[in-house]
Formats: C-alpha cells, sequence, structure tokens
C-alpha cells in the first residue's frame, strides 16, 4: 500500500499544500495513525520519560524536559532526559517548587545534551521555577490573555517563549544562545519540540500514547511537530511541497492533514512518522 501511495504524490497536491486530499489518502494515512497510536510506541519514544510519573505537574515538567532534548538519536534523547530528570531527584515538580538557587545550578552543573550546555540548564530550571511559582500549571503559561477562539497554537507559542525568557530574565538570566532552545513561529522556526511537547499535554490519552491533562487549549488547534520523518513522508505523498522545513511548511501540511481530521488532525503525526522513521518510507 505504501508503495503504490509513493507514486501519488503528484496527484495529491495542488502545488501549494491546499490540494485535495482524495478518499484513498485519507483511508490510508488514518489507517497508518491507528497502527501506530498504540502504547507498543511509548518505549524507545521521549514521551516514556513523562509517562514514568502520574501526577500532572510531574508529566507537564518532565514532558517539557524531554520534548526539549529531543533532538539526535532517540536512545541519546532519552539518556539525556532521564539525567536531567534524576538531577531533579525525579520528582521535578517538588524540586521546581522547592528548590534553592544552589540547588537549581547544582543540578544543571555539567550537564550536556549536544549544543545544550549547563548554562542552559540552570536558565531553564530558573525559568521553570519562575513559571510554576505565577501560573497553576505550566498550560496557563501557553494561553494568551484573550485567545480562547485562536484557530491554531501559533500565539500560544510566542506567547509561551516570551514569558519563559522574561522568567528567566526577572531571575538575572538574559536569553543569550539559550534562545535556539525554546523555539517560535515568528522567526519562522517549525518549532518541533515544542509542538510535540504540546501534543502529548493536550491529545486525549484513549490511545494510551499521550496525556489529554491539558484543557484550555483543544487538539484541533496544535500543529504538526515537522521532522525529517514527518516532512520527507508528507512530500512523498504530495501533503507538501515547500522544501524548507519552517513554520510555512508546518501551515501547509496541516492544511492538508485537516481534509483527513479536522478535528484531531495532528494524530496523523503518528502516520507520518511511523512510515518514515519505522517503515523506512
Amino acid at each position: 500500500m505504501a508503495k503504490q501511495m509513493k507514486k501519488r504524490e503528484k496527484r495529491t497536491s495542488s502545488g501549494d499544500g491546499r490540494g485535495q486530499v482524495d478518499s484513498e489518502m485519507c483511508a490510508f494515512l488514518l489507517e497508518k495513525a491507528e497502527q501506530y497510536e498504540r502504547a507498543g510506541f511509548i518505549e524507545d519514544d521521549p514521551i516514556s520519560v513523562p509517562h514514568r510519573f502520574s501526577n500532572p505537574r510531574d508529566i507537564e515538567l518532565a514532558g517539557f524536559i524531554a520534548a526539549s532534548l529531543a533532538w539526535g538519536q532517540r536512545k541519546t534523547i532519552l539518556n539525556s532526559a532521564s539525567k536531567f530528570i534524576e538531577r531533579m531527584d525525579n520528582a521535578p515538580a517538588e524540586f521546581i517548587r522547592q528548590a534553592t538557587p544552589a540547588e537549581l545550578k547544582g543540578a544543571a552543573a555539567d550537564f550536556v545534551h549536544r549544543t545544550f550546555q549547563p548554562r542552559d540548564a540552570e536558565l531553564f530550571l530558573h525559568a521553570l521555577q519562575g513559571l510554576m511559582g505565577q501560573y497553576a500549571s505550566l498550560e496557563q503559561a501557553f494561553l494568551p490573555i484573550s485567545s480562547s477562539d485562536a484557530p491554531t497554537v501559533e500565539g500560544h507559542l510566542r506567547v509561551f517563549h516570551d514569558r519563559f525568557f522574561a522568567a528567566a530574565a526577572r531571575r538575572g538570566f538574559e536569553a543569550g544562545r539559550t534562545q535556539k532552545h525554546v523555539a517560535s513561529p515568528q522567526r519562522g522556526s517549525a518549532t518541533k519540540r515544542l509542538n510535540m511537547f504540546l501534543r502529548w499535554m493536550v491529545r486525549p490519552a484513549r490511545r494510551g500514547v499521550d496525556f489529554g491533562i491539558w484543557t484550555e487549549i483543544k487538539p484541533g488547534q496544535l500543529m504538526i511537530p515537522l521532522d525529517v520523518h514527518t516532512g520527507n513522508v508528507g512530500r512523498k505523498l504530495g501533503l507538501l511541497d515547500r522544501k524548507a522545513s519552517d513554520w510555512k511548511a508546518v501551515e501547509e501540511l496541516m492544511n492538508s492533514l485537516r481534509q483527513v481530521d479536522s478535528v484531531d488532525p495532528v494524530r496523523l503525526d503518528f502516520a507520518l512518522f511511523g512510515l518514515g522513521a519505522i517503515e523506512g518510507f
């Protein structure tokens, strides 16, 4: 079936990402989403890190850290995220609530994940402590003052970026080089890691993968966490024409995915990622 779909790439796109996605393609994508959105997906994925917890505040903090470190080989990501959580005494919510500046500095000391350095880790901890002291949950930090009817999470991502670095700045940590580790659509970034984190927190938990612990943001507002796998598969299937993997590409791909499922389009992330990373499509 996947080989047949590959041959159809020029017939499913109009050249601007807004072409009609036909019924055969819809059925194929929905079938693949069903196949890969399952509990077995968790074991080797960064989402396994927040799945170690049951308290919503632990889940969101562990999830944010795991998603923020989610680039590179999955094994390395899991190892780094696990080490970061261990430095928070394997109790991220309590640690963020109670840690002193010296304890935050100690937790960040010598921590390295690719280009994520100790200074980045310390800024992250201070920013999270500031946000969690200001908001009832991390979700509230993503909510613009008047955004309940926003069609997508673009505004939520922008406001979170600003609040995150404002919280760090109030504690003496200017954004500096750390800014590249919390992306924003206003800079044209695909914002893959934050979009993935939002998928984890917002999408319903009925399939045992995502958590569905946030309710203010709706599944229909989510944007796909565009990576090399989802982008390449989207292009092969004619769902995406844009060559650059930026925010415009995210918007273009979402225009196609909403034709398949307008209520929960980002569940098709499982289909595209599974086809690329697991099937080598």
